[in-house]
């Protein structure tokens, strides 16, 4: 087994690769007791902290130290260099927060901030910052974080502010009743709706991005799209499109990846061909609306996102008038 007792000699070393496990014969057993088990030379301690910044799944699923495994589970382990550990430390990250109780709260992320701590970004991702504002959420993994959005992709993403909420909000996830909606600006012609039903995985000639329809390790991933609103230009090659996206999976940048696989590339979007426009250097790719089953109450919930002003700005200049726009009912089919 690699040492992961001290850190990478270089942030450029290729990160270890994960392990994977199966739970047969551990049925009744806590994950965190299960894990203590099987890794060698690693503390229960050590792995409880791998648990909390999410580099342990259980079927796909981020799950609490307690969990009881029921024996028929796949569990992939991401180890940890040993300076993971400063992510566990509060930073004062503003946080602009659409919806709060006791169960959950609902945060507009800005371009720009890290959603949780991985190589490169230990501090100050909103992780620090939620433990900041909630030191109790120290005790859920990723500090209640149950999905999470790219960097530079803006908009609503839930987190847990109890066990009960982290148990039924992951469980709303692997079932997929969470509805996720996204505003998505596209360059060229494209249809006015569509599913792009196409599995993704990591490039195989780049870890840094993932493709449509890789070999071996892809998994299922589907996109709906509408187009809500065109530029009036007749010329193709400077046509622009604003679309609702809406996941029907989560896959690490399913939707940047799809619309790329079909032609379409987001604006803005550096890692998959479109490239910057002007001043406008991110995705343009915003998290709209949310919607969800309440915890406690089991009523739904949705919440709206309000589209940011460089989003708005890029909107202007590609003659499309988002700030007229609305999300159009999660639940409808494009």
């Amino acid at each position: 087994m690699p040492d992961y007792s001290q850190p990478p000699a270089s942030t450029l070393d290729p990160a270890p690769p994960p392990m994977r496990l199966t739970s047969r014969g551990s049925e009744g057993h806590r994950l965190d007791q299960f894990l203590a088990s099987r890794l060698d030379g690693i503390s229960r301690t050590r792995i409880q902290r791998w648990i909390a910044v999410g580099a342990v799944t259980v079927d796909q699923a981020l799950r609490l130290p307690s969990y009881r495994l029921t024996g028929y589970e796949q569990v992939e382990v991401e180890p940890q260099p040993l300076d993971s550990e400063q992510s566990f430390l509060p930073d004062p990250v503003p946080l602009r927060i659409l919806y709060q109780d006791d169960d959950l709260v609902v945060i507009d992320k800005p371009a720009g901030l890290v959603t949780h701590p991985a190589p490169g970004n230990w501090r100050n991702t909103l992780m620090n910052g939620l433990l900041y504002a909630n030191p109790r959420s120290a005790r859920l993994p990723r500090a209640g974080i149950v999905h999470r959005l790219d960097r530079d992709t803006s908009g609503v993403l839930v987190c847990a502010q109890s066990e009960r909420a982290f148990v039924s909000l992951s469980e709303q996830l692997s079932d997929r009743s969470m509805r996720r909606q996204y505003l998505a600006i596209v360059a060229g012609t494209i249809a006015d709706r569509g599913s792009i039903d196409a599995p993704i995985g990591r490039d195989p000639h780049n870890r840094l991005r993932m493709a449509a329809s890789p070999p071996a390790s892809a998994k299922p991933a589907c996109t709906e799209f509408l187009v809500l609103a065109r530029s009036s230009t007749t010329r193709p090659a400077q046509s622009h499109a604003a679309l609702a996206c809406r996941l029907r999976t989560g896959r690490t940048h399913q939707i940047r990846v799809h619309l790329a696989s079909i032609g379409h590339p987001l604006v803005g979007d550096l890692t998959y061909g479109s490239g910057a426009h002007g001043g406008f250097e991110r995705q343009a790719l915003h998290a709209w609306r949310l919607s969800l089953r309440h915890p406690a109450s089991g009523n739904t919930l949705t919440v709206d996102c309000p589209i940011p002003e460089d989003l708005l700005r890029l909107g202007s200049e590609l003659g499309l008038a988002l700030d007229s726009l609305c999300p159009p009912p999660i639940d409808e089919e494009p």
